[in-house]
């Protein structure tokens, strides 16, 4: 079993603490009338959330020696995106889900309405950030982050891959495939796009561009058979959201055609896939990265 180690402890530490400043400072306070929709925003993304979208954006950029300033702008903008997708995906309309790390989800805790327009906001927000000088000096740069979170949010993204999981549950008939093509679309886009900032930041060569990508490829797949791993076999105070036996019995999920065995081998063996992607990089670049991956198969939230 894969412990976490210090080095990986002290990474997630210091992701959510600088991540949680950032945020803070990028959603303002006021007086207006608004403040209410900045309210709701606040509560979508501070306090809570493991950051490991962050964590992948800053592991990414350090490999190739992006400005920290620069950097946690990004990882910002990734977590904001992340929970804007969690505020939506808990609507009625969607999962109907009542709580969400461990409290109301927001369309509880404030309305339906209000959960609706806070994740419209942090979506904008997120690209207004990637738009900004502050993020790169080099518009062409930003450029290619705002394309590459384009896509990832997109049709050919987790709006895609949420429409697949959407009529998978209504019709119930994915196969393999398609729920592979649905969770890189849903799950593993946005996973992709965390690991290639630093790669688009730091002008990465063809070779190291590809090589993050396939890293991100098949820690995507690994994460999302450890997810569920975790939706089946935990409780409700394990993994901080509601846990409905009837909409079980719906999700599209791996474990629709992998005993729990074979999804943990698979979940192994793409890990130890993802590492090897990571050997055209020097060792000390890639620890947080190695670490993360092997400690994500023994992941209890």
């Amino acid at each position: 079993m894969a412990e976490m180690t210090e080095r990986l402890k002290q990474a997630l530490k210091e992701t959510s603490q600088t991540i949680d400043d950032v945020i803070d400072r990028l959603i303002p306070r006021n007086n207006e009338l608004e403040n209410h929709l900045y309210d709701a925003m606040r509560y979508g993304t501070l306090e809570g959330g493991k950051r490991m979208r962050p964590l992948l954006v800053l592991a990414s950029c350090d490999m190739f020696s992006v400005d920290r300033a620069c950097a946690v702008r990004v990882a910002a903008a990734v977590e904001m995106v992340h929970s804007y997708s969690l505020i939506h995906d808990d609507l009625p309309a969607l999962d109907d889900a009542g709580l969400r790390r461990g409290r109301p989800s927001l369309h509880c805790e404030f309305d339906e309405a209000t959960a609706i327009l806070a994740g419209d906001a942090l979506q904008s927000l997120a690209f207004e950030i990637l738009s900004d000088s502050d993020t790169h000096g080099d518009p062409h740069v930003r450029i290619k982050l705002i394309e590459g979170l384009a896509r990832a949010l997109g049709p050919r993204g987790m709006a895609g891959g949420q429409m697949i999981d959407t009529l998978g549950q209504r019709e119930g008939t994915l196969d393999v495939g398609a729920i592979t093509r649905m969770q890189k679309m849903k799950t593993g886009s946005m996973i992709m796009f965390a690991c290639e900032t630093g790669a688009i930041l730091g002008r990465a060569s063809p070779k190291h561009l590809m090589a993050i990508r396939n890293y991100a490829h098949d820690f995507g797949l690994a994460f999302q058979l450890t997810d569920d791993l975790m939706g089946a076999n935990n409780a409700v105070q394990d993994l901080g959201k509601e846990k409905d036996e009837n909409k079980e019995e719906n999700k599209v999920s791996f474990l629709r055609h992998y005993s729990s065995g074979e999804a943990r081998a698979k979940a192994e063996l793409l890990i130890e896939q993802a590492v090897k992607h990571l050997a055209v990089f020097e060792t000390t670049r890639t620890e947080v990265l190695v670490d993360l991956a092997r400690f994500l198969v023994d992941r209890k939230n």
